[in-house]
């Protein structure tokens, strides 16, 4: 008989963990809406299409990771690899673009077919924002300057940094392309197999290639930031000094890129040296041409994404859930009596234990297992007289109260 146990790749997220998990995304979704965004949910599968057509056929998620199904009419759908694409074509789909600007945050699983390392799985959930519809570089510093704040209202400020770096116009990217082709051709046999087939394809692919040939190339390659035109420049100047004026520290990476065309000026990343290799924990980017590729018309988009757990794995306290009151009763005609009192209680916002067989000796150490902050024992001569004893288990002091008085005392 085979084990019972998950899939390589995937977990069970329960207990502390599932618990860092929630604050990060709780936090998150205070934090944007603070910005005026709403939230969407998307199908966790589409047309395979949508995605294709988005990250393009030479990436690694749609050539390696993309987990794609053949349904039973025939349709080829695909998990979710990440969350741009299905909020993308929700605008499109849904008529969104009639009602600009547009401001949209997801949370949700994303599913990809890599190798399972550390915050890396191949079922994983993502938070993110889209912002549909504005060309200023104002739009770039808000979403920077939210990205920052989400992860600064996790306490941790002093562990990311900001990397940021231009990619400039059309005309720019055209001219960089231009230069990098020359010279990665200069560099032809030196370059891994797949970087040679991004080459004819997609050259921008071969800087974000992890093979150390390539690693080795890519190093003296030419500068995004010598492409740069005029009007590019002074895009992301004001970018920057937007940044500036907020306090926002940032690092320049002029290696910073994105493979794919749509992607336009503003490129960043938050990255740590906490977690290994793989230190990005929130990337994201300006994608003026995503939408008319997607078959919509010229609307500019700025967002970024983080991997839930991997930010959650950053954060060093656990988020412990209230302490409960334990409701113990002492004999069968209290049995009755103490579910109502323990239903009163949580209706009044307490979390509440029940120990729900055992005496009192048995009741009291699960109360302690469970970390109760107060035992509310409930006896048949106290219940006769409309009592209760409340017992404080830090201090081990305890007093007898009227049951309409509860509440009011444990408050």
């Amino acid at each position: 008989m085979n084990k019972v146990q998950s899939v390589r790749g995937t977990y069970d997220l329960y207990g502390e963990n599932k618990r860092k998990a929630k604050r990060v995304v709780a936090v998150g979704s205070r934090i944007v809406e603070k910005y005026g965004f709403e939230e969407i949910e998307t199908p966790i599968f589409e047309f395979t299409e949508v995605f294709s057509r988005n990250l393009g056929d030479t990436s690694d998620i749609v050539t390696k990771e993309m987990y794609c199904f053949e349904d039973r009419g025939g349709e080829s759908l695909t998990l979710r690899p990440e969350g741009t694409a299905g909020v993308v074509r929700a605008f499109i789909s849904e008529g969104m673009q009639q009602n600009l600007p547009v401001k949209l945050y997801y949370t949700g699983p994303m599913f990809r077919y890599e190798r399972p390392q550390k915050g890396r799985q191949r079922q994983f959930t993502q938070f993110g924002v889209e912002l549909l519809g504005v060309e200023t570089p104002q739009a770039d510093i808000e979403v920077i300057a939210m990205a920052y704040e989400f992860i600064e209202s996790l306490g941790l400020a002093g562990t990311v940094t900001v990397e940021i770096n231009s990619l400039g116009d059309k005309e720019s990217r055209d001219a960089y392309r231009e230069k990098l082709v020359a010279y990665l051709k200069e560099n032809y046999d030196k370059l891994s197999e797949d970087s040679k087939s991004r080459l004819e394809r997609n050259p921008l692919r071969v800087l974000d290639s992890k093979e150390e040939c390539d690693k080795a190339v890519v190093a003296n390659a030419p500068l995004y930031q010598d492409s740069l035109n005029e009007a590019s420049k002074a895009f992301f100047e004001t970018v920057l000094k937007g940044l500036d004026n907020l306090g926002i520290k940032y690092r320049l990476n002029n290696r910073l890129v994105r493979g794919l065309d749509y992607y336009s000026h503003t490129v960043f990343e938050l990255v740590t040296d906490k977690l290994g290799a793989q230190g990005t924990v929130l990337a994201g980017g300006r994608y003026d041409g995503l939408v008319e590729q997607m078959g919509g018309g010229k609307v500019s988009g700025i967002g970024w994404a983080c991997g839930v757990e991997r930010l959650s794995m950053l954060l060093e306290e656990d988020v412990s859930l209230p302490r409960p009151i334990a409701v113990i009763p002492v004999g069968e005609e209290a049995e009755e009596k103490a579910l109502a009192i323990a239903y009163d209680l949580r209706k009044a916002g307490f979390r509440v234990e029940q120990a729900y067989s055992g005496n009192l000796k048995k009741r009291m150490m699960k109360a302690n297992k469970v970390n109760a902050v107060k035992a509310v024992i409930i006896g048949t001569d106290e219940l006769a007289e409309g009592k209760v004893t409340i017992k404080d288990l830090d201090e081990g002091s305890q007093k007898t109260v009227a049951l309409t008085d509860v509440i009011e005392e444990l408050n």
